[in-house]
């Protein structure tokens, strides 16, 4: 369907819409918008298939807005395509609880399938989101039957090159051959700074060609024709992912075209005035006006693309009836039940001995890996250290579309921003893993996670000082308190396997961002049934005594500490009460109720035990309590000479709760 004067039609209305948001808010980016509105219609109307209707028809091509700040333009389009979003939403960009944020936010607005604002992380979900088609399609496509086929499109502009996290993914995306990612450079040569120049002068296709992409020229962003055979390019080229680079003009229109002053503030009236005259826009209509003739062929438009997902549906009936097993298996895929977790005896098993909750982890996932045919993950080249190998399953890659075991290299940001974006596509559960220390080039990543509500599962290990003998560098300290402190996110430092078992069954069965912070270490295996622990609230009473005088709270390795301590002051007469509390967020959770039954405020002397920072502790100790923590970087020695520099033994910790009690 093409109409050559509608389609002229339709990228100004796209300019238009996205100036007079922006300049209604008084906030925002309008430069981007008026060079890239050819592009991002050349998108949507000529390379992908999407419904409207149905933004999640989970066939769609997908389309990811690595230029966050351009949200104006991308907002435009969602409206002037038949997304749920109306004019009334545009006039209020920017506003309180809007579905018009200033960035994308695919929590909140119908169409968006990613959520993006720091640059570069949008590239990286775009290679998640190739690599879960790829995985899905090699699992269920049968010949004559593609139930799972579709490109990803990814629109960035001169900043992504220049993050870390972009380049990371794109090397990793270059060895996978992912050949259905299509990467679109918006090349204004501006940023909020000025002339590119000052700061980047990188070859950006001559870079992507040694990693392994094809590399498509444009030379002007209006030349549609030009735009609509570099799509058809990339999309014949089913090796190599390809990146199109494709020059324009920020502001183009505008009387500040090609200055930095209109990346990220309104043009201003009178400039509005004369870009709007420059384009020839009707300038008595009012803001989000839409031509009649336009919103007719957009909405005989909105019907074609509804007829392409009913013409896959009729493809997807027919493979579904001749293969009902698979059918069978992409329910349990796209629909999956972890209610039988609850009654499942291997995670309820307590081991003979001590082990690491590395180790632990290692054979619950490969458990959960052979009741879910979904659950895919790696490392950054960690697995055989972070346990989390899953055996006999294959390498995910270009040779083996089926394997369920990624080899990220040491892309720890890229991981994590990849693993979002495999879940965002739909159909697969998936964990990333490295060292709880190395999660620092990973942080943003796993808050992109608990901004977009991804059911992410971020296996950290080496959690402590207990590291050992590879010192301060590896042994992380502030990390647990920092990582509590972050919105919507889990964090999970379980003390034995039963804990850490119950703490991969409620990532799963919540579906909530979480992290497991694992130990190197063995831990002693607690003599507690499943059944008598409350580790979904947080924290629960491991072992009590009639008379209390004092609380003992600890998580992962320093609750046997506690339960020594515990033990120790019993045979001196003093009771005490010991409280593991693997979650601190889920505890917080909890109705006034049982947390007073955990921690009752008539019992003031607490102390807490962990191996990291003391900051997050003193909301549960008090005035009358204290905290053992770790306020210094660590030390490079054994295990153990570490735990006992920093005063982590059964001793010193009697000495302190019985200071408490004097």
């Amino acid at each position: 369907m093409h109409n050559s004067s509608l389609d002229q039609a339709a990228i100004t209305t796209l300019r238009v819409h996205s100036i007079e948001m922006v300049e209604k808010a008084n906030s925002g980016h309008p430069g981007m918008a008026l060079g890239a509105a050819p592009i991002i219609w050349t998108i949507y109307k000529e390379g992908m298939k999407h419904n409207p209707q149905n933004p999640q028809w989970i066939n769609r091509d997908r389309f990811v807005l690595s230029a966050g700040h351009s949200s104006a333009l991308l907002y435009s389009l969602l409206n002037l395509f038949g997304y749920d979003l109306s004019p009334e939403d545009m006039a209020n960009f920017r506003q309180l609880h809007s579905k018009t944020p200033g960035h994308p936010e695919v929590v909140i607005t119908p169409g968006v399938d990613a959520g993006t604002g720091p640059l570069g992380q949008g590239v990286a979900m775009g290679v998640g989101m190739a690599m879960a088609e790829a995985h899905l399609a090699a699992q269920f496509n049968r010949p004559g039957f593609p139930v799972m086929d579709h490109y990803t499109f990814v629109l960035h502009g001169d900043g992504c090159p220049q993050e870390g996290v972009a380049m990371e993914a794109a090397s990793f995306a270059g060895g996978q051959k992912l050949g259905k990612l299509i990467n679109i450079y918006d090349r204004n040569q501006i940023t909020i700074d000025g002339s590119i120049d000052l700061s980047f002068n990188d070859d950006v296709g001559k870079r992507y060609e040694a990693m392994g992409w094809q590399v498509l020229q444009v030379e002007d962003a209006n030349d549609l024709s030009a735009l609509r055979a570099a799509i058809a390019d990339a999309k014949a080229e089913t090796n190599k992912p390809s990146l199109i680079i494709v020059n324009s003009a920020i502001g183009y229109g505008s009387p500040l075209q090609g200055s930095n002053k209109t990346h990220g503030a309104p043009l201003g009236a009178e400039n509005i005035k004369a870009t709007k005259e420059h384009f020839n826009w009707p300038l008595d209509q009012p803001d989000f006006y839409t031509d009649p003739e336009l919103e007719a062929y957009m909405a005989e438009y909105k019907q074609e693309l509804a007829k392409q997902e009913a013409e896959w549906h009729q493809v997807f009936q027919a493979w579904a009836d001749q293969y009902p097993d698979l059918a069978k298996m992409w329910d349990a895929y796209f629909n999956p039940d972890y209610s039988g977790l609850d009654q499942d005896p291997f995670l309820a098993e307590i081991p003979a001995k001590a082990e690491a909750s590395r180790e632990s982890s290692h054979r619950i996932l490969n458990h959960l890996a052979e009741c879910y045919g979904n659950l895919v993950g790696g490392s950054a080249d960690l697995a055989g250290s972070n346990k989390t190998w899953l055996d006999g399953q294959g390498t995910l890659g270009p040779d083996d579309r089926l394997g369920r075991n990624i080899h990220y290299g040491i892309r720890e940001f890229a991981m994590s921003c990849i693993m979002n974006g495999m879940l965002l596509h739909g159909g697969l559960r998936a964990f990333c893993s490295t060292f709880f220390t190395f999660s620092d080039y990973m942080r943003s990543g796993i808050r992109s996670a608990g901004l977009m509500h991804l059911p992410a599962i971020f296996v950290l290990t080496h959690d402590s000082v207990g590291v050992g003998e590879d010192g301060p560098t590896h042994q992380p300290v502030e990390h647990l308190t920092s990582f509590r402190a972050m919105p919507q996110v889990l964090t999970f430092r379980p003390c034995d396997f039963v804990e850490t078992a119950a703490a991969y069954r409620y990532a799963l069965q919540s579906g909530r961002p979480t992290i497991m912070a694992l130990s190197r270490q063995g831990l002693d295996q607690l003599d507690l049934p499943a059944q008598d622990r409350a580790v979904e609230k947080g924290a629960y009473v491991v072992k009590d005594t009639d008379v209390p005088q004092l609380i003992f709270i600890a998580t992962g390795s320093e609750v046997s500490l506690a339960l020594q301590a515990q033990e120790k002051l019993a045979s001196s007469g003093i009771g005490s009460r010991v409280v593991s509390m693997p979650c601190m967020k889920l505890f917080l959770e909890q109705d006034p109720a049982y947390q007073e039954e955990v921690l009752p405020s008539s019992l003031g002397k607490r102390l807490a035990l962990e191996a990291g920072s003391s900051l997050s502790w003193y909301r549960f100790v008090g005035l009358q309590g204290k905290v053992m923590g770790i306020d210094d970087f660590g030390l490079s020695a054994k295990a153990q000479d570490v735990f006992q520099a920093f005063g982590f033994t059964v001793d010193h910790v009697v000495a302190e709760a019985q200071a408490l009690l004097d």
